[in-house]
C-alpha cells in the first residue's frame, strides 16, 4: 500500500475506500466543480481538501484511491465531436476492466469489472454519451496511461493545478470505436434517456 506524500489526515479519507465502489460513492457524494473562478486541476489533496471535483479532477482522485489500494493508478481518455472529453480511473479485477468516474451526468460514472477489453468498456458509455442538441458524440478512447510518469509533479499532493496531466491526455493517440459509415447514421438520443441521464446534474 503505498502512502508517500500524503498527511495523516488525508491517509485517513483513502483508508475508508477499500474497494472501487466505495471510491465511487465518495465521489459521488462530493459537490460538483464548477470552477466559477476559474479553470482548475485540481490535485487528489485539492480534491479532499476542496471537498469537489468535475470530471478530470474526480479521475485524478480515484486513480489515488485506487493506487492507495495497490491497483496501477490509471486513466483512459473518453474524446468526443461538439462536446468535453471523459477521463475514467480504470481497474482490473479478474481478468475485466471497470472504471470509476465523476460525472454531471448519470451515465457516465461507474462501471462494474465486467469488461473484457478496454473497447467494450469504452462502448459501454456510448449511448449516454451525448450533448445539448442530443447528438451521440462518443467517438474514440486512449489506452491506459499510468500516472506514475508524472510523480516529478507530484500529482496526488500538487498544490498547484496538474495541467500537464490533461495536456498530456489530449496529445497521445486515440483509438476510433465506429467507422464513418455508422456515424453518419447515427440517430439523436431519445428524450427520455436525456432526461434521465441528467438526474441529479448540477445546473
Amino acid at each position: 500500500m503505498r502512502q508517500d506524500g500524503f498527511n495523516t489526515s488525508e491517509r485517513r479519507v483513502f483508508r475508508r475506500l477499500t474497494t472501487p465502489e466505495k471510491i465511487q460513492r465518495f465521489l459521488d457524494d462530493l459537490r460538483y466543480n464548477k470552477e466559477e473562478h476559474g479553470p482548475t486541476c485540481f490535485s487528489p489533496r485539492r480534491v479532499v481538501r476542496e471537498n469537489k471535483a468535475h470530471c478530470m479532477e474526480g479521475a485524478l482522485f480515484a486513480a489515488a484511491a485506487l493506487e492507495f489500494q495497490g491497483f496501477p493508478p490509471l486513466l483512459v481518455d473518453l474524446e468526443a465531436v461538439r462536446d468535453d472529453d471523459h477521463v475514467l480511473a480504470v481497474f482490473r479485477q479478474r481478468g475485466h476492466w471497470g472504471a470509476i468516474a465523476k460525472s454531471n451526468y448519470a451515465g457516465l460514472r461507474f462501471r462494474e469489472p465486467a469488461y473484457r477489453t478496454l473497447r467494450e468498456l469504452a462502448m459501454s458509455y456510448f449511448e449516454h454519451y451525448y450533448n445539448d442538441a442530443g447528438e451521440k458524440t462518443l467517438r474514440t478512447y486512449s489506452r491506459p496511461v499510468n500516472l506514475r510518469r508524472f510523480e516529478r509533479i507530484q500529482w496526488e499532493t500538487a498544490e498547484d493545478d496538474v495541467w500537464a496531466i490533461p495536456e498530456y491526455l489530449c496529445e497521445i493517440s486515440h483509438i476510433p470505436l465506429l467507422p464513418d459509415s455508422i456515424v453518419r447514421n447515427l440517430r439523436r438520443v431519445d428524450a427520455r434517456l436525456m432526461a434521465a441521464g441528467r438526474v441529479g446534474s448540477v445546473k
